[in-house]
C-alpha cells in the first residue's frame, strides 16, 4: 500500500462513528460554527428547562446536568462547571454519608418539607388549587 492509500485508510477509520461524523464537520470552519450554535441552543434549552423543573419534584438536576454535558462537547468553560458540579455533589453525597442518622432524618426531613411547599405553592399559584383547603374540606 503507498502512504497516500494508507492517509486515506487512516482518516476513514478516524471518521467512524459519532465522534468521526463530529471531526468531519469540524473540519470545515462554517460546520465549526453550525455545531457549535447547534450545540449550544440544545444544551441551552436543557439547562435552562432543567433549572425551570429543579424547584418540582423529579428530574431536574439530571436534566441540568445532561444539558452540562451536551455544552462540554463543545465548551471548556461548561466542561470545567460540569466537572465542578459532579465533584461538589460526590462531596456533598460523602459529607451524607458521613453523618449520623438523626442528620440524615433532618435533611431528608427538610427536603420534603420544601418540596411540598414548592409544589402546593406552584399549585395555588398556577391553578388556583389549594391543597390545605381542599384537605380540611375533604376531612371535615
Amino acid at each position: 500500500m503507498t502512504d497516500d492509500r494508507r492517509g486515506d485508510a487512516t482518516k476513514h477509520a478516524r471518521r467512524e462513528g459519532f465522534k468521526g461524523w463530529r471531526d468531519g464537520v469540524r473540519s470545515t470552519r462554517t460546520g465549526r460554527l453550525t455545531l457549535k450554535i447547534v450545540i449550544g441552543v440544545v444544551g441551552a434549552a436543557l439547562v435552562i428547562g432543567g433549572l425551570l423543573l429543579v424547584p418540582l419534584p423529579g428530574p431536574g438536576w439530571l436534566i441540568v446536568f445532561a444539558g452540562l454535558a451536551v455544552l462540554a462537547t463543545e465548551f471548556d468553560w461548561a466542561h470545567r462547571l460540569l466537572e465542578f458540579a459532579k465533584r461538589t455533589l460526590h462531596d456533598w453525597t460523602d459529607w451524607l454519608k458521613r453523618q449520623n442518622w438523626p442528620v440524615r432524618i433532618l435533611v431528608s426531613a427538610v427536603t420534603l418539607a420544601a418540596a411540598a411547599v414548592i409544589v402546593w405553592a406552584m399549585l395555588k399559584l398556577s391553578l388556583g388549587i389549594d391543597l390545605i383547603q381542599q384537605a380540611r374540606q375533604f376531612i371535615a
